[in-house]
């Protein structure tokens, strides 16, 4: 498929357009995002018609980003894209690292942040597409392991120190509004002997980080307002689950739980929590006829209803991909961000 270049697209007067109005919408809702973000630029008239059709028609959808990291190379790393809208893949292609010494490992957290800590420094990016860095002090202790998530202003790092030299639940909170880091109240003893990003899972909000134990389920609470913990809660609905995950989905608080064992996996679940009271509804689980080739996903409508969806791993049926290092990440993209990552010259479409 061809991306079309607004530059080369000439639309007669609007009084004399065969297409407008609410027919123009709902052709407009049939065109995939990367192709509306040079549609977009045509008039002003084709601007609105095409922001009224992603608001009433065929809305934006989380994308689904992958990003891949060469072992045998770390500065080789390449983003691939899903934008269920439109059921595309789009390859972006990512500057390789300046840096000669020390490359770290890109890691991901809450579905929406990435970063990659060394000596030096942290790296962080927010925005959908990671298309945009930036660049901190690394914290006082260094960590091998830790959990990193962003609520509200703040970036947090806790836990992953080295046991001989630093406190182990250690936790570090950087003030992005005053450029300082600051030292927090340690994270619960009883994560002592798991307080690392292997063992722990992390989601956050603009006004908190909740840290779970995946084996266990036991659940705990941060506000950098107070500096403080909260907890424990016990995240466990059903007794079957060994595994655990917790997210969010736009401002729904959402679990996930592997049930079986290791050897023996049945299903997978998905809850729906209330962080006021701890208390879940089940929302789901996964459908039996699953492709493990797939990716299996759940769509959250608006009006409180969801779905089972999949789509095919462009990644793991790429052989030339085999053994790198693989993050995902997911969030809104708009046309500013299609149109961000086409100024750069870096978009690539995957039929």
């Amino acid at each position: 498929m061809e991306t079309i270049d607004a530059q080369d697209v000439k639309v007669q007067g609007e009084d004399d357009s065969p297409i407008h109005g609410d027919l123009l919408e709902v052709v407009l809702a049939r065109v995939p995002l990367v192709d509306l973000a040079c549609a977009s630029r045509v008039s002003k008239s084709w601007e609105f018609a095409i922001l009224s059709s992603l608001s009433h028609i065929s809305k934006i959808k989380p994308w689904l980003v992958i990003h891949t990291q060469c072992k045998r190379s770390l500065k080789k790393k390449t983003t691939f894209a899903y934008d269920p809208r439109s059921n595309m893949w789009i390859e972006i292609s990512q500057p390789q690292s300046t840096a000669t010494r020390f490359i770290p490992v890109v890691q991901s957290s809450c579905s929406s942040l990435l970063y990659e800590l060394s000596p030096n420094r942290l790296s962080f990016s927010v925005d959908p597409l990671h298309l945009t860095w930036h660049y901190i002090p690394p914290p006082r202790a260094w960590r091998v392991d830790p959990i990193v998530a962003r609520v509200g202003s703040h970036i947090i790092v806790a836990g992953g120190a080295s046991g001989f030299y630093e406190d182990p639940l250690s936790v570090e909170m950087y003030d992005m509004e005053t450029s300082h880091w600051s030292t927090c109240q340690p994270m619960p003893d009883i994560l002592k002997h798991s307080a690392a990003s292997t063992w722990l899972c992390v989601a956050s909000n603009q006004e908190s980080m909740y840290v779970m134990e995946k084996a266990s389920g036991v659940l705990y609470s941060f506000s950098p307002e107070t500096q403080s913990w909260g907890g424990p809660y016990d995240l466990r609905p059903d007794p079957g689950v060994f595994f655990s995950a917790v997210g969010f989905a736009g401002d729904d608080f959402i679990l996930a739980g592997v049930v079986g064992h290791s050897e023996n996996v049945e299903t997978l679940k998905i809850w729906k929590i209330m962080p006021e009271s701890m208390e879940f509804d089940e929302i789901g689980k996964i459908p039996t006829d699953s492709n493990p080739e797939e990716i299996i996903f759940c769509e959250f409508a608006d009006d409180g209803g969801w779905k089972w969806g999949s789509v095919k791993n462009v990644v793991l049926n790429d052989e030339r991909r085999i053994g790198e290092r693989m993050v995902m990440s997911c969030g809104k993209v708009g046309i500013g961000d299609v149109q961000i990552a086409m100024k750069a010259r870096n978009l690539k479409l995957l039929l």
